[in-house]
């Protein structure tokens, strides 16, 4: 599919389209250079933004400052709770329900976990080829394009950055790469010798201490220092910098010793003299507050660069003043990890992995040329508008295959002209937000919405709906997702659940099967005897058709498809160079036979059937042995030659 790519500049010229930019003045650089600020796990209170209650006690001056210099979105929302899904929906514009990423880890063969009945469906490892990317679109137009940073969405080859669009990647941890082995983060701080490859910088930074009444050093972290390089090699042309920090995802660490002691001193605790996790609870745990910090001083510095950086394209401006920066992240904060209590949501409920607000409301800030200063806008954003919104504002054009395909909203009158809503391109107002979690514990496995107001839930095992009121006229009310007001208010569950399942429909989402293993102490489920029974499972290696059958008298098997395992060229082992794929079989007319052929270039295969009762049927996977066949034959041609001489 990506030769296909190369050739639409010609083939399909014609049918290239673009949308009009609204609200920007003449003037401005006609190809803006774009960041996207990516942050992981960064949640809705780990900030200055949105201090609700309680304030943040993490050190943000950089997100704080650029927020006073763009908007920031108090309902911003991840496309879903965890990291891949939300990676691939905001890189390609596409739902989660879409791409077919709606947890991370994906690509492999379903299975129940702990004491549940139910097992998450199958969902691919990350985006492939024909996903048609932002980056491929703002190369297609002009643009360099960088990846610094957390890639994860996809490990082989062909799912890899500079296969998606990258002209440039870099996708180490940098200063994130956590302790090893006897190393623990109480042994591993930066010093400032030559040779330590975090070595701590001569320049001084936020924050400001009796102590250090000029700033304190920072580890040198190679994911900002790979940023900056390519701003500095790309400032010539426009550019497009997708910078995906791995901060401030788990192990919680951090090699700064001297802001490790600074959120000591300010938090009121004793500094760690034991590798323990921190169980107080709130936001007091001082290596979380570190990370936090970390980020916004990476965040400052690529702001830096631009300010004092001119614009080679636009004589008399810094690139700052060309440039769009969107910072967020890519899901709701971690509560727990490791052991530790790294941060609290409160008042939003819940964090990562889970439907609730704390799982996908996050930060947003978005500045840049004719973005207006200072405001803070509770209009509804999801970053699946990212994609249209900068296909906008670059004037940029790309097939209309893909452009139709766009889940998210042009969110440019929002911007530049200080609407209070979102308009589709029928000038119709934005209604709500989906999203779609079927995965990990039976409480956790969610669809929602969120309309106005309120926020509906479907809970997929017990197939009810909790209904709450977040706000009220748009006050506050129970942001917190205390009162199931469901019952009371029959007319607003029976509108929302009926725009959910509508979704859910025309997306095809894919919802959690029964498991027919009855877990440990478990309750065996009804119609467990009716399960469908395979019969026979044969590979025929000349044709290579697979051939499954079932038993007589079971439940009807009502739909099916194969899971077929590739790879990299020449690798047969490891997570990340390895995937299993959905392929489609073809059912008998008494749907007691089910076929397909193996391709000749996969490494394992298996069929999986859903039964009328939602159970989920597996054959057994079987390897297919290429690579001990090509050494077989390598020895056998190694062995005729040596008897020949």
């Amino acid at each position: 599919m990506k030769t296909m790519h190369s050739f639409f500049m010609i083939l399909l010229s014609v049918s290239l389209f673009s949308i009009p930019v609204q609200g920007q003045k003449k003037g401005n650089a006609i190809k803006p250079n774009i960041i996207i600020f990516y942050v992981d796990d960064l949640g809705w209170q780990d900030t200055q933004l949105n201090n609700l209650d309680e304030p943040s006690p993490w050190d943000t001056p950089n997100i704080t400052k650029l927020a006073n210099e763009g908007i920031n979105f108090t309902n911003a929302y991840s496309p879903a709770p965890t990291c891949a899904p939300s990676r691939a929906a905001t890189l390609t514009g596409l739902h989660p329900t879409k791409t077919g990423v709606t947890h991370v880890s994906g690509g492999s063969i379903p299975e129940p976990t702990g004491r549940s009945n139910y097992l998450a469906p199958f969902y691919p490892a990350g985006i492939m080829p024909e996903n048609f990317t932002i980056a491929e679109a703002l190369k297609m137009n002009g643009y360099k394009t960088g990846h610094v940073g957390k890639w994860h969405v996809g490990g082989l080859n062909i799912q890899k950055s500079t296969n998606q669009g990258f002209d440039f990647a870099y996708e180490s941890r940098g200063a994130h790469q956590g302790p090893k082995g006897d190393v623990t983060r109480l042994t591993e701080f930066a010093t400032h010798a030559s040779n330590d490859r975090y070595q701590l910088s001569t320049e001084k930074y936020p924050p400001f201490t009796k102590d250090a009444p000029n700033g304190i050093s920072y580890p040198k972290d190679m994911v900002t220092e790979k940023a900056l390089e390519f701003i500095t090699k790309s400032k010539d042309e426009p550019f497009f910098l997708y910078l995906a920090h791995w901060l401030v995802h788990a192990p919680i660490h951090t090699k700064n010793k001297e802001l490790l002691q600074y959120y000591c001193d300010k938090l009121g605790i004793d500094f760690p003299t034991k590798n323990i996790p921190i169980k107080t609870g709130g936001q007091t745990n001082p290596f979380y507050g570190s990370m936090v910090t970390t980020l916004d001083w990476s965040l400052g510095r690529v702001v830096d660069l631009l300010k004092k950086t001119d614009d080679p394209r636009n004589p008399g401006k810094k690139l700052y003043e060309t440039t769009y920066i969107i910072f967020s992240s890519d899901n709701g904060g971690v509560e727990k990890a490791n052991g530790d209590i790294v941060t609290d949501n409160f008042p939003l409920d819940q964090g990562k992995k889970y439907a609730q607000e704390g799982g996908i409301r996050v930060p947003m800030v978005i500045a840049g040329p004719n973005i207006p200063k200072g405001k803070t806008k509770d209009v509804l954003i999801n970053q699946l508008d990212f994609f249209p919104t900068l296909l906008n504002i670059t004037d940029s054009k790309i097939p209309a295959e893909y452009s139709s395909e766009l889940d998210g909203l042009d969110i440019s009158n929002v911007l530049f002209n200080n609407e209070s809503v979102v308009k589709n391109n029928k000038g119709e107002t934005r209604q709500d937000l989906w999203w779609h979690f079927p995965h990990n514990t039976d409480t956790q496995m969610q669809s929602a919405i969120r309309s106005g107001d309120y926020k509906l839930y479907k809970n997929h095992i017990k197939g009810n709906y909790e209904l709450y009121r977040l706000y009220k006229n748009g006050k506050r009310a129970d942001l917190e997702e205390k009162f199931d007001i469901a019952k009371e208010n029959p007319k607003v569950v029976k509108d929302l659940s009926t725009r959910l399942e509508k979704y859910l429909k025309d997306y095809n989402a894919q919802y959690p099967y029964k498991s027919p293993v009855t877990p440990k102490r478990g309750t065996a489920l009804e119609n467990v005897d009716a399960i469908p029974v395979i019969n026979s499972d044969t590979f025929d290696a000349a044709t290579r058709k697979v051939v499954v059958t079932l038993e007589k008298g079971k439940s009807n098997v009502i739909e099916g498809y194969a899971l077929i395992k590739i790879a990299n060229k020449g690798s047969r082992k490891g997570k990340h160079s390895t995937t299993f794929i959905k392929a489609p079989v073809e059912a008998s007319k008494n749907n007691l036979e089910f076929t397909f052929t193996a391709p000749k270039d996969i490494i394992e295969y298996g069929v999986i059937l859903i039964d009328e009762n939602r159970f989920m049927v597996k054959s057994k996977f079987h390897p297919l042995e290429v690579a001990n066949t090509v050494k077989k034959n390598k020895k056998n041609r190694k062995n005729k030659k040596n008897n020949n001489h």
